[in-house]
């Protein structure tokens, strides 16, 4: 399974299908009414290997957020999270009430459950999508943060006696995200703190042990009756921004564990369906999804995002880009576990919903963004820069691979102006490593290693990725990331002053150790 699984990811990158489609699809064909004849049915298993899926796929989301992206977009994301849900439930609870003729229960459970947008899909179609970081961030943040309101609601909806009081549900949603923020910043931030001060024996340790701490802030949270699900994506959050030794190596593992997370989620959510029952629940499934994707979806974005004076371009492509993925399929078993009447109905429509409007959304959000022109084709690529720690001699090693699109190409050793401190000490090219000299020229494919004392090793790598993207002269042409710290016989750039010891400055444009000249305080 885990093979075809595997093969399907390379289907969907090709045919520009979400892969979420394909495990689904390979979930019905083995089940009962496909070539396995395999009968499954436990909803309660279902949403239990669920929410434990969803908690890993969270926690890769939350370990490649970058904060600086992010920061900006919190305000909206938690306005979108919050109100902007509201309204959508509103609306396709209206729909599935007035145009298919559910009951009001039944029609706010679908409401609920179909207006949160998944991380999953969310995290794996944006980040093929060349997005400006608003836009990116607020979409990101969204999918992190409004599990927690619509399991609330869902649960709220499926209860069997009467519905609380409005001002009820508002007051547990709040306490239930302050809780959540609270013990997942707590959580870590204390993880990141002792990752970065505990030496563990080996490298492969540390992946394992940011998951772990992921998982703890789930748990943690549900235990504070919180949102286990907010906890864990803002734990990650932090790891992932913590600058913690073997960061790609923790991502990559994350990565892995979110893979066959989906994998195991999507193909038991495709077992769970019955494929001849959803004929019946086809069309008010299609009825209630256009209602969902062409108003409800816009007037939440619109109503959210009014304060934020956010251009409408940016709107219409947060509107189309609302995707639903697992998230409501899972949030569906909780009125069959519950015992809702027609939960079964809601179940299929809600599937329905899922992968009809996931192949018209999913292949279609580049175009939108080409149209919209809000496509942000940064020409040079990123570093990937690993750190492992040197506690005795209170330094970093830095591996920096160069790659094709960098623009360190080209660039001698002594022209990366590194601050005082760090130096490159290793140079492996075409599989032979040698010791580099002030002009060794960089070429494309070289790995570099950097040793960096610890309190110039986060200049040293803003150092590095300002030259892989603006190349030598970065900082004389404002890139953004360049440090100003020059040393070594090296100019500052223009219009910065440089921090010398004793408390001296050093004018912009001028050298500071010219052969038997020293510059006076």
């Amino acid at each position: 399974m885990l093979l075809i699984a595997v093969a399907a990811v390379r289907i969907s990158s090709r045919s520009g299908l979400p892969s979420l489609l394909l495990y689904l699809g390979i979930g019905v064909a083995i089940g009962q009414d496909g070539i396995g004849n395999v009968a499954f049915d436990n909803a309660e298993l279902t949403q239990v290997i669920g929410y434990a899926a969803l908690v890993v796929i969270l926690a890769e989301g939350g370990l490649g957020t970058k904060w600086k992206e992010i920061k900006p977009a919190l305000p909206a994301a938690v306005v979108l999270s919050t109100v902007g849900v509201a309204v959508s439930v509103g609306i396709t609870a209206a729909a599935a009430h007035y145009l298919v003729g559910l009951e009001w229960q039944q029609a706010l459970i679908i409401g609920a459950v179909v207006s949160s947008t998944d991380a999953a899909a969310v995290f794996s179609v944006l980040r093929k999508v060349p997005l400006p970081s608003r836009v990116t961030g607020v979409l990101e943040a969204e999918s992190g943060f409004n599990d927690a309101p619509v399991v609330i609601l869902v649960v709220a909806f499926s209860a069997a006696g009467p519905i609380e009081s409005w001002y009820f549900l508002i007051g547990d949603i709040a306490m239930e995200l302050a809780i959540g923020a609270g013990v997942g910043l707590a959580v870590g931030i204390l993880g990141a703190y002792g990752l970065r001060r505990i030496a563990l024996p080996a490298s492969g340790l540390y992946p394992i042990a940011v998951m772990a701490i992921a998982v703890t802030a789930y748990a943690a949270g549900a235990l504070a009756h919180g949102s286990g699900f907010l906890a864990v994506y803002l734990a990650s959050m932090v790891l992932g921004n913590a600058k913690l030794p073997h960061a790609p190596a923790n991502r990559g593992f994350a990565e892995g564990l979110g893979w066959i997370a989906q994998i195991g989620m999507f193909v038991l959510l495709g077992l769970l369906v019955t494929p001849h029952n959803l004929i019946d629940d086809f069309w008010p499934a299609v009825i209630i999804g256009l209602v969902l994707t062409m108003v409800a979806r816009p007037m939440e974005v619109f109503v959210s995002l009014l304060p934020f004076r956010i251009p409408w371009q940016e709107q219409a492509l947060m509107s189309w880009a609302g995707l639903r993925g697992a998230v409501p399929i899972i949030l569906a078993t909780i009125p069959m576990v519950s015992g809702v009447a027609d939960s079964e109905r809601i179940f299929n429509i809600v599937f329905v919903l899922v992968v009809v409007y996931t192949l018209v959304q999913g292949p279609t959000l580049p175009w939108l963004a080409r149209a919209l022109r809000l496509g942000d084709s940064a020409g040079a690529a990123d570093l990937g820069i690993e750190s492992a720690p040197l506690e005795r001699l209170r330094g970093h090693l830095l591996s920096v691979a160069v790659p094709d699109e960098s623009k360190m190409h080209g660039v001698e050793v002594a022209e990366l102006r590194l601050p005082a401190g760090a130096a490159v000490t290793l140079v492996v090219r075409d599989d032979k490593s040698f010791v580099p000299g002030p002009a060794t020229v960089l070429r494309r494919g070289d790995e570099l290693l950097v040793v960096a004392t610890d309190p110039v090793r986060d200049a040293t790598e803003r150092r590095l990725r300002a030259v892989g993207q603006g190349g030598k002269l970065a900082g004389w042409l404002g890139t953004a990331g360049a440090t100003g710290v020059v040393r070594g016989g090296s100019v500052a750039p223009r219009g910065h002053r440089t921090e010398l010891p004793g408390g001296r400055t050093e004018r912009p444009g001028k050298r500071t150790d010219r052969p038997g000249k020293r510059k006076s305080g």
